[in-house]
């Protein structure tokens, strides 16, 4: 079994074709989206569109609830830019475009050669919203895991790739598509990285192996991206984009 897993595209069409082009060339038997799709980026129709085309499973993230729920957002933050960027997005968006996110399922579940599980959510298995990092206390990662025991789990939400073995478990970050942090900022102003995250998870019979994948992208082209677009965002990632 050989699994590619993404999270947090944040409507990035230049980083979603990079990674996907890096999955085709290292084969995989299947590709899971963990969420966060179409918001906080320039691209959501492509993004949309691609997804939809790969008609792969996908785990609701909380940007994904967002453009359901338009009042959601205001239990999640206060920041403006981010509030006005999830509003254009969702303004953007067809009546059919948003009625995609309403296929995404809370979490998912699949069994590993070895009969042991993995488990797939967007943030933790108990909320799309929290944040769970490397440096969360393990009685607090206790309370975000209970009732769950499966060998592997997996989530995004944090831009922030992870590798952390907690009693017994592994529990992995796949970072973001589109967004990658440099380091955790607590919903202040990120510096956001010029490459593209995902991970490979690998499992047989005997054993289990897991990849973080970082890919180049090109800040001209991710510049390019921001042209004609209007949203909210745009100058900030350009400041990022630019040599």
């Amino acid at each position: 079994m050989r699994l590619a897993l993404f999270s947090d595209i944040h409507g990035n069409l230049v980083a979603l074709k990079a990674v996907l082009a890096d999955i085709e060339a290292r084969g995989v038997d299947d590709i899971i989206c963990l969420g966060d799709v179409a918001t906080l980026g320039p691209r959501p129709h492509e993004v949309i569109a691609l997804i939809r085309e790969l008609d792969c499973p996908c785990i609701i993230g909380n940007h994904d609830a967002f453009m359901l729920d338009p009042d959601l957002i205001h239990t999640y933050t206060k920041v403006p830019i981010v509030i006005e960027s999830v509003d254009w997005c969702r303004e953007q968006l067809s009546a059919d475009e948003l009625d995609f996110f309403k296929g995404f399922v809370p979490s998912l579940r699949i069994a590993l050669p070895d009969g042991r599980g993995l488990f797939i959510y967007h943030a933790t298995p108990r909320s799309h919203m929290e944040d769970l990092l490397a440096t969360t206390p393990p009685e607090q990662v206790d309370e975000m895991l209970a009732g769950h025991d499966e060998a592997l789990m997996i989530g995004g939400h944090t831009h922030i790739q992870m590798f952390r073995q907690h009693r017994g478990r592994l529990l992995i970050n796949p970072g973001s598509v589109g967004l990658p942090f440099k380091e955790y900022t607590a919903g202040q102003a990120p510096e956001v990285l010029p490459h593209a995250e995902y991970a490979i998870i690998q499992a047989d019979e005997d054993a289990v192996s897991v990849e973080l994948k970082r890919v180049a992208l090109d800040k001209a082209e991710l510049r390019a991206a921001l042209e004609g677009s209007d949203y909210p965002l745009a100058p900030r990632l350009r400041e990022h984009w630019t040599d």
